[in-house]
């Protein structure tokens, strides 16, 4: 199910008969044709707690199921939205970034220090993220929204990447991930995160980083 960029902060998609897509509660800005949104408590297909596995229940982004034949325009908060298309590989994104995504894709969740051992926990103590990232795979559409902007920067084998952990939107294909310290721990009493941490990913495939530290 393909998405329109209308602009930087909307995005539409085409609906049709015997599809279904899930979006943010709430995302739906208009709509045309013969569109149902029903709420789904279920989190999709896995539960909310298995797709969304945030660090505490109250942390689930509630979603809507869409179905129907139309088109619908999705926004949310005035937030960026980047659009990612997948093919067979796997997103790992916060669960509370999605806007909306294709219904064919499976969903899940990775608990982040089984990549990271304890420095992966570490990252989600430290940047407020849960400790779990919601996981979507196949081929389809996902529609991500982010601060001021996002840039797509590739991860090959011989060039990991660096990134800001607060500016970390989401990441796909065979990549590792770690969490270490730019300064040393002495240098680190009395800062906050910021540049102290830097996340470290390998392997190949792409990150989607934004134009902010900013949490949605």
């Amino acid at each position: 199910m393909p998405f329109r960029e209308v602009n930087s902060k909307m995005v539409e998609a085409t609906v049709s008969p015997g599809q279904k897509m899930f979006s943010q509660r709430g995302a739906m800005l208009a709509y045309r044709g013969d569109v149902t949104f029903t709420p789904n408590m279920a989190g999709g297909q896995g539960g909310v707690m298995s797709m969304i596995g945030r660090r505490v229940a109250d942390e689930a982004a509630p979603l809507m199921t869409v179905e129907g034949s139309g088109t619908v325009m999705f926004g949310h908060g005035g937030h960026h939205i980047q659009v990612i298309q997948l093919s067979g590989d796997t997103l790992y994104v916060e669960a509370d970034r999605l806007l909306a995504f294709d219904g064919t894709l499976q969903q899940g969740t990775m608990f982040m220090g089984s990549q990271g051992g304890v420095m992966g926990m570490v990252r989600g103590q430290v940047t407020g993220q849960g400790l779990f990232t919601t996981t979507l795979k196949g081929h389809g559409a996902v529609a991500v929204m982010a601060h001021g902007g996002v840039i797509e920067l590739p991860i090959t084998p011989n060039r990991p990447v660096h990134v800001d952990p607060q500016a970390y939107v989401a990441h796909h294909g065979d990549v590792r991930n770690k969490l270490s310290t730019a300064l040393g721990w002495r240098d680190m009493v009395g800062r906050g995160s910021g540049e102290a941490f830097q996340l470290e990913l390998s392997g190949s495939g792409a990150v989607y980083v934004q134009a902010s530290e900013e949490k949605l």
